[in-house]
Parts: C-alpha cells; structure tokens; sequence
C-alpha cells in the first residue's frame, strides 16, 4: 500500500490498512480518535503516522486502500463473463457486492467527509465510465439496442452519485449494495427491450 497513495509500504502497513478498512467499513471512522485507532489496530499512534500524517489523511488513504481493492476484484469478476448484457450486469452487481460489508454509518461518515467522499465521488466517476464502455461495445456488436451511450451513462452516473451522497439510501431505504443490483436489472432490461 502507499502512504496517502504516494509511496509504497511494507507487508506490514498493508496488513494495517486491511485492518483499518475492515474497522471503518464495520463501524465507520468519525467518532475515532488516533489513539482509538491505535488502541483497536493493536499498534502505537506512531506507526499510524508511519501511514498518514493525520486523522484526514488516514481515512482518505484507507478509502483508496479500500477502492484499489474493491475495482481489482469487480474487474476480476467480469474476466469469465461474456456478452453485453452480463458484462453490464455483472459489473454493477459486483460494485454492490463490494459496498456490502460497507455499515450504514460508514457510507454516513465517508458522505461527511470531505477527503473520503472525494475518493468514493472519483470512485463512481470511473465506474460510470466503465459502463459507458461496457455499453459502447454492446451497441457496437449489436447486442444492445442503439443507444446514445454517453447519455445513458450520464444517467447511470447520476444514480451513482445519488447512491454515493446517500440520497438513494434516504428516498427507498435501499443500502447502496441493493442499490447498485436494482440499477443493474433496470440498466439491462432497458438496453434490451
């Protein structure tokens, strides 16, 4: 891993920023102190420093940590899938499978926070690029109806970031894991009728 996503780690801080991850996703990150943190991880504050310079940068370098790993295994996923359809499909569903473990009051606390939510909004910009993608290529192979792919994954992207600013969460009462699934069926049902 690297230090606020600039320099390579060791083993040892890797193993850390897991940690981190699984403690924040559990239970969110706001109501931490350093030395909570350092308590909880079973570690001294200055091997937290080792990792970021501050509580902000902690959490925004264990938000990447967490989003490296979460693109890695959706990408991972798509590897045995063909067609358009269950390309699209299958990469939506999977982003919702990462955000699962992910407790309501994280998504609360990374929607809060400044240099977190920076992360998660980059996060669903790319992803909405990737459908875009996913989409241009099933239109071209004529899988998918003849879409104006830009706008569809316009619209895409704007429930993204309505999941994201957990504004999807406030209207249904969806968790943003099931969120992601409805997008899914709707997206490919759409492209396909």
């Amino acid at each position: 891993m690297t230090r606020a996503g600039t320099r390579r780690g060791t083993a040892r801080q890797a193993q850390l920023f897991d940690q981190l991850v699984a403690l924040f996703l559990a239970e969110g990150f706001a109501r931490f102190t350093l030395d909570d943190i350092a308590a909880r991880l079973h570690c001294s504050k200055s091997t937290l420093y080792a990792l970021a310079e501050s509580k902000d940068r902690l959490v925004r370098a264990a938000t990447v940590h967490f989003f490296r790993g979460a693109t890695e295994r959706v990408e991972s996923e798509l590897d045995g899938r063909s067609g358009a359809v269950d390309r699209i499909r299958g990469y939506l569903e999977a982003v919702g499978r990462q955000l699962e473990p992910a407790s309501a009051q994280f998504m609360e606390d990374m929607a809060a926070a400044p240099a977190a939510r920076e992360v998660y909004e980059r996060n669903t910009r790319l992803a909405a690029e990737r459908v875009r993608d996913l989409i241009v290529a099933g239109v071209a192979t004529g899988e998918l109806r003849d879409v104006h792919a830009a706008f569809v994954a316009d619209v895409v992207a704007a429930v993204m970031v309505r999941i994201q600013q957990r504004h999807v969460a406030e209207a249904t009462g969806l968790p943003d894991a099931q969120a992601y699934r409805e997008l899914a069926a709707l997206l490919t049902h759409g492209l396909t009728a």
